[in-house]
């Protein structure tokens, strides 16, 4: 959309809304064409979903590997003025003549400093007295009892981290907020670094989980040999969509990029178990085995 400029010599300002990679590409190009491109973003950085990826259908090749690049070339173009952080107000106007008011959000550091460490986090006054009232002033509950064990059976220190964290994943069945909360406060870290840890490895949930989990390969090789129509038919029998679990948490449905076992494709994995060849009539009776056998954990 660009503002004051007459017909045939549109060379104004652009206003690109959201800071995804898609965004940020139309923002690039616009940008390399001479346009002077306003970038907004409701978040307090760029990248958007894919930053948050591991890998991209269907090459599997890394998410950040592709993205950095170009975060890196958006925040540093001349023709980009990048505002984070910011939500739109008000629009209004004609083409070639918008007039937009943008609404930057308040923030409690310095964006120009900030590194993203997390330090303040730990340093922030707030942050002290709510713990002291959620973690001295009350009766620890059952769940923080037993991450206190989980933390002093693995050493209570920082470099113990992710053994804590798998311990009580697989304690648990995933990472509850409240013992990661403890965590933090018993290793004296900050909260984000301790969720940024969770977070950032595919091994951790931090949504509760099923006793069995399901995993259908949605590489190339078993999509092209009908993983798609398996998976819908796994949705339907199980009334979730891939990435959810069945309200009575008997299950958990997940994709994955690849298994390793293609010759064998269409395959899923259920609690570690290989099932090749999957077809859409197996479907039922494979839930209905898993379902009878209890709990995986």
């Amino acid at each position: 959309m660009a503002d004051g400029a007459s017909a045939g010599n549109v060379r104004g300002s652009v206003l690109v809304v959201g800071a995804g990679i898609a965004g940020i590409q139309a923002a690039m190009d616009l940008a390399d064409s001479g346009f002077k491109v306003h970038l907004v973003e409701r978040n307090p950085s760029i990248g958007g979903s894919m930053v948050q990826l591991d890998k991209t259908f269907p090459t599997n090749d890394c998410s950040m590997c592709i993205v950095s690049p170009k975060l890196v070339e958006a925040s540093r173009h001349n023709n980009i003025e990048l505002h984070t952080y910011t939500e739109i107000e008000s629009f209004s106007g004609s083409p070639g003549a918008f007039e937009v008011t943008l609404r930057e959000k308040a923030r409690s550091v310095d964006a120009e400093k900030c590194t993203g460490c997390g330090n303040c986090v730990a340093a922030c006054p707030v942050r002290q007295v709510v713990r002291v009232q959620d973690v001295y002033q009350q009766e620890p509950s059952e769940e923080l009892r037993e991450t206190d064990e989980i933390v002093d059976s693995c050493g209570a220190e920082r470099e113990a981290l992710i053994h804590i964290l798998q311990k009580t994943n697989e304690h648990f069945g995933y990472l509850p907020e409240a013992a990661l909360r403890r965590i933090a406060m018993r290793l004296d870290i900050s909260y984000s670094e301790v969720y940024g840890t969770a977070s950032f490895y595919k091994a951790f949930s931090l949504e509760p989980k099923g006793d069995h989990t399901i995993q259908v390969c949605m590489g190339t090789a078993c999509h092209v040999r009908g993983a798609g129509v398996v998976l819908e038919e796994f949705e339907k029998r199980l009334g979730v969509e891939a990435g959810g679990t069945t309200d009575d948490r008997t299950f958990t449905l997940e994709t994955v990029n690849c298994l390793g076992a293609c010759a064998l494709g269409p395959i899923v994995v259920v609690d570690g178990e290989y099932h090749g060849n999957m077809a859409m009539g197996k479907v039922s009776k494979l839930i209905d085995v898993y379902a009878k056998k209890g709990t995986s954990r």
